[in-house]
């Protein structure tokens, strides 16, 4: 089960990294798009969030940091398609953000978003039932 549990985690980092690497790479061609705060900077957040959940994920390996991780990769995933099939519009501090479009950046960011997704889920149901079980023979 250690061996499943490791190739989880790395298959978690991995995608983890493809979403920090590809929202560092494009934050700067999203400074303009802003309200309060620019799509750029949401971008920043975004990349730098992922980046330290890669490290939580690697070097921590506890229920906190997986769920720091996995809320990271919905929360972009959530992102990624409500902006590409509804808008929005600005809304609160948040620029209008749509755009209606698949780029190959996107369908990376993506993909990144899910693999770590679909890989943390076991990791985070199997911490939460052990750590929540109850203790045998009692009722």
């Amino acid at each position: 089960m250690a061996v499943v549990r490791t190739i989880l985690r790395l298959l978690a980092a991995l995608g983890l990294a493809v979403d920090a690497a590809v929202h560092a790479r494009l934050a700067g061609q999203y400074d303009a798009v802003t309200a309060s705060v620019s799509e750029g900077t949401l971008f920043r957040v975004e990349a730098g969030a992922a980046a330290l959940a890669v490290v939580l994920v690697l070097a921590w390996r506890r229920l906190p940091g997986d769920l720091f991780a996995l809320l990271t990769a919905l929360a972009g995933l959530a992102a990624i398609l409500v902006y590409r099939y509804v808008d929005v519009g600005a809304f609160g501090p948040l620029p209008d953000m749509y755009e209606p479009i698949w780029s190959t950046d996107k369908v990376w960011a993506l993909a990144g978003q899910a693999l770590a997704a679909v890989a943390l889920l076991p990791l985070v149901a199997a911490a939460v039932r052990v750590r929540f079980a109850r203790p045998s023979g009692q009722a």
